[in-house]
């Protein structure tokens, strides 16, 4: 297992500025960057910046539009079902399984074993949450159809005996 990187290794906030500079910055600068940090207390070289500036800006990058993307999906989808939390429990298992995949011996498991946990335990409530989300639609549109035929058959002179009846067999339970 190669050692961890220079930059991995510097406390918090030194990262979260080192993290902002590059954003600000555009990714660029590199040099001054690793002046900066040799003023901190901190002897870590330009082309090692390079790299983690570079690997940053692709996480951000597909962050972005990872985000751009639901945002349009979203509006443009309204998402009644869960349908897109479902695809997004999938999405989450199948980088967890690829991470599985790559992982090196010796890897601590007990991280990657609580999430499947969660994800498994995610996934059996989605699916319970869309099943009542389905059984309240049905039952909604029961109601309303029962009503409107109720309407309609007392507007045509229809007993309240058999309008029950009607009431009943629509709404698929006993009056």
């Amino acid at each position: 297992m190669p050692p961890r990187s220079k930059i991995d290794k510097l406390p918090k906030e030194v990262k979260q500025w080192l993290d902002r500079a590059l954003i600000e910055g555009n990714f660029s600068g590199y040099e001054l960057l690793e002046q900066e940090l040799a003023e901190r207390g901190y002897a870590i070289g330009k082309s090692s910046i390079n790299r983690y500036g570079q690997e940053f800006e692709q996480r951000l990058h597909a962050l972005k539009l990872a985000t751009e993307q639901a945002r349009a999906i979203s509006e443009s989808a309204p998402d009644h079902a869960g349908a897109m939390n479902d695809a997004l429990i999938r999405l989450v298992q199948q980088k967890a399984f690829d991470t599985l995949l790559k992982m090196e011996e010796g890897t601590p498991m007990k991280d990657i074993g609580l999430m499947v946990a969660r994800l498994s335990n995610a996934t059996v409530n989605q699916k319970k949450w869309a099943a009542e989300h389905e059984a309240r639609v049905r039952a909604e549109e029961r109601a309303k159809a029962a009503e409107a035929m109720a309407s309609t058959a007392k507007a045509n002179g229809v007993s309240p005996e058999t309008i029950a009846i009607i009431r009943r067999d629509v709404l698929g339970m006993a009056a």
